[in-house]
């Protein structure tokens, strides 16, 4: 079992002890999930949590916000090519070498595509060697209900399309039993599995809450919350409205289930996790 604290703990102290002219240069990438993205600085992460876990960089530039073509299989070269070429030109062109990853939904598995394949491309070596863990907010490691669902043609509300993509390939790969054969063969971190070369630490989400009188319930937009209060239909009772929380922690190690660390112990909403809510942004900033 890793330790999270001690892992940084002893990442602080190696700092310490070379000369600061090398000390590590500290960076994090923020990487999207489901989905086309070419501006998810503003449509996808938004301006308020972006700048927030800004905050925490002892540079502040050293961040990248990943804009990829998330509705292939994690392994297309629009996908995993993308986000490979962005975290290697990243690195090299910033000297990053103590990056955070910090994921959210599929971004996870295509993420743990690059960790779990180091001979597939000649820049995931450099990506390993560079990355001190990744976060996994939301991640649908061992896929969702939902991808089932899409695929058998169900019809959902507007208000989720553009966290389901409907019937694309990145869809079609979250499906369970797909997710279940990708795991056995191909990735890492899994039940059974041998570990990931990096951590690979899960932010669960619980529950979705839609309270009209209740004013948390409105963070992250009311109508995307009430759309996942939908699809929560589809899920266990331990879900975020889109992955249920067994997927969210299938893979790597459980960092927190959102109720042990946000303000007040409020759920994180699988919309409501890529947002400033509930102190998240504060949480992600301290991390690094």
């Amino acid at each position: 079992m890793q330790i999270r604290t001690t892992s940084l703990l002893v990442s602080l102290v190696l700092m310490l002890a070379i000369p600061a002219a090398s000390q590590a240069a500290t960076g994090i990438a923020l990487v999207h999930g489901t989905g086309h993205q070419s501006d998810a600085y503003n449509d996808y992460w938004t301006y308020e949590m972006v700048e927030s876990i800004r905050q925490g960089l002892p540079s502040g530039g050293n961040l990248l916000i990943v804009n990829c073509n998330f509705e292939e299989y994690m392994w297309d070269d629009a996908a995993a090519g993308c986000l490979a070429t962005q975290l290697y030109d990243f690195i090299t062109s910033m000297n990053i070498d103590d990056l955070v990853v910090t994921t959210h939904s599929n971004g996870g598995n295509v993420m743990r595509w690059i960790l779990s394949n180091p001979t597939w491309d000649s820049r995931y070596p450099t990506i390993i060697e560079n990355t001190r863990w990744v976060n996994g907010i939301a991640a649908s490691s061992a896929g969702t209900p939902l991808a089932d669902a899409v695929m058998a043609g169900n019809v959902f509300e507007s208000s989720v399309g553009w966290l389901l993509g409907y019937q694309n390939d990145a869809v079609r790969m979250q499906q369970t039993s797909w997710m279940d054969y990708y795991n056995e063969n191909w990735l890492l971190g899994t039940s059974g599995r041998p570990s990931l070369p990096v951590g690979f630490w899960n932010i669960v989400g619980t529950d979705v809450e839609t309270a009209v009188w209740d004013s948390d319930s409105y963070c992250g937009g009311y109508t995307e919350n009430l759309g996942l209060e939908v699809t929560q239909e589809w899920l266990s009772s331990c879900s975020d409205g889109f992955i249920n929380c067994s997927s969210q922690n299938a893979a790597g190690n459980l960092w927190f289930y959102d109720h042990d660390k946000t303000r007040d112990g409020e759920p994180l909403s699988h919309n409501q996790s890529r947002r400033k809510c509930f102190n998240l942004d504060v949480i992600l900033r301290n991390d690094i």
